[in-house]
C-alpha cells in the first residue's frame, strides 16, 4: 500500500488543491498539522471529504521534520509498504506519484527524491536565491551523505520503501529543515540505494519557512557532525577497505609534513639560517603524497555509492 505523509505548516491556502491531485493509487493520507497557526488540519477536515484521509494534530510545533516523523510512525503501524512524503504548499505534482515509487516497486530503489536541476528551463524558473541556494546545499549534501549522484537535497518530494523505513532510527532524525539531507545521510549508513526523479515544481505565491539565517548558522554545524560520523561509519566502523587506507596515509604524510616543516621554519626563523635542500624536500615531499593519497580516497569515494536495493531482500 502507498501511503502519503503532508506535514501542514501555514499551507492553507494550497494544501486542497494538494490533496484533490492525489490519485487511487494512494491508499492513505496522513496529514500533519505541525500546530498550524492557520489551523489547516481543522480546516481540511471541514473542507475536504476522503476515507482514505487521516488527520494528525501536534499540539506544539515541532517542525516539518518532526512532522514527518509523525507520519511515518503512523504509516509504518498501518502496514504501508511505501510512504509518500508530500508538501502542502503546491510546488509538487501529486500527479507523478506513480513515476516517484516506480523505481522502488521495481526493485530498483529505496528512496526516491524529486530533481528540480534536471531541465534547464525549469530551473530558470526557480528564484534566483532559492536556485543559488540549492546549489551550494547540494554540493554539500554530496559530500556530507556520500551520494554524489544526487541533487537537490531539499526536495519535499520523496518516497522510501517500508522496509528500509524500518532499518532507520527515526527518533535520531532532525526535527526541522535538515530532515531531508540528514535522511539521506542516515540511508547511506544502511547502504540504500537512493535515486533521482526528475520534476518540474511550481513556483506561486507560496512563502518557505525556511529562513536564510537558520540555515547560515546552524546547517554548516549539522554537515561536519554527520560529514565525520559518515566516515566513521563506512570506512572504520562498518567496514575497513583500500579508502580506509588511503585517508589514514592521507593524514599520516601529511600531519608529518607539516608538522615537521613548521618546526624547522621556526628553528630557521630563530636561528637565521637558512633550512637546507634536503629539509626542504622532507617537509614538502610527505605533504604532496598525502595529498595524493587524499585524492585517491575522494574517488573511492566517488565511486562508493551504493548500488544494491536493499528492499529487494525483503521477500
Amino acid at each position: 500500500m502507498i501511503s502519503i505523509v503532508i506535514p501542514c505548516y501555514r499551507v492553507k491556502d494550497h494544501i486542497l488543491e494538494v490533496l484533490k491531485g492525489i490519485g487511487p493509487e494512494v491508499g492513505k493520507i496522513y496529514l500533519v498539522d505541525d500546530a498550524c497557526p492557520e489551523n489547516s488540519g481543522q480546516y481540511v477536515m471541514d473542507s475536504f471529504s476522503d476515507p482514505r484521509l487521516d488527520v494528525i494534530f501536534h499540539r506544539k510545533n515541532l517542525g516539518v521534520g518532526g512532522a514527518v516523523k509523525t507520519g511515518y510512525r503512523k504509516a509504518l503501524k498501518d502496514g504501508a509498504t511505501i510512504i509518500v512524503k508530500l508538501d502542502g504548499d503546491g510546488q509538487m505534482n501529486p500527479q507523478l506519484i506513480n513515476k516517484l515509487v516506480d523505481p522502488i516497486v521495481k526493485k530498483q530503489a529505496d528512496y526516491v527524491k524529486g530533481n528540480r536541476f534536471y531541465d534547464l528551463d525549469n530551473l530558470l524558473k526557480m528564484p534566483g536565491l532559492r536556485r543559488f541556494g540549492n546549489a551550494l546545499l547540494s554540493f554539500a549534501s554530496k559530500m556530507v551523505s556520500g551520494y554524489w549522484n544526487v541533487m537537490d537535497p531539499t526536495n519535499g518530494f520523496t518516497a522510501i520503501s517500508s522496509a528500509v523505513l524500518k532499518n532507520l532510527p527515526i527518533e535520531k532524525l532532525d526535527d526541522g529543515f535538515f530532515f531531508e539531507q540528514d535522511l539521506l545521510f542516515r540511508l547511506n549508513t544502511i547502504r540504500a540505494v537512493v535515486t533521482d526523479l526528475p520534476m518540474i515544481a511550481h513556483y506561486g505565491k507560496e512563502k518557505s519557512n525556511l529562513k536564510i539565517r537558520k540555515v547560515l548558522f546552524t546547517f554548516p554545524f549539522k554537515y561536519l557532525n554527520r560529514l565525520f560520523k559518515r566516515i566513521f561509519y563506512s570506512y572504520f566502523l562498518r567496514d575497513f577497505n583500500v579508502g580506509s587506507l588511503e585517508l589514514i596515509l592521507a593524514f599520516l604524510f601529511m600531519g608529518f609534513g607539516i608538522v615537521f616543516g613548521t618546526i624547522k621554519w621556526a628553528q630557521s626563523i630563530s636561528t637565521g639560517l637558512p633550512a637546507t635542500a634536503g629539509t626542504v624536500i622532507l617537509a614538502g615531499l610527505p605533504v604532496i603524497l598525502g595529498f595524493q593519497a587524499f585524492l585517491s580516497f575522494l574517488h573511492f569515494d566517488l565511486t562508493n555509492i551504493p548500488g544494491k536495493p536493499l528492499s529487494g531482500f525483503e521477500d
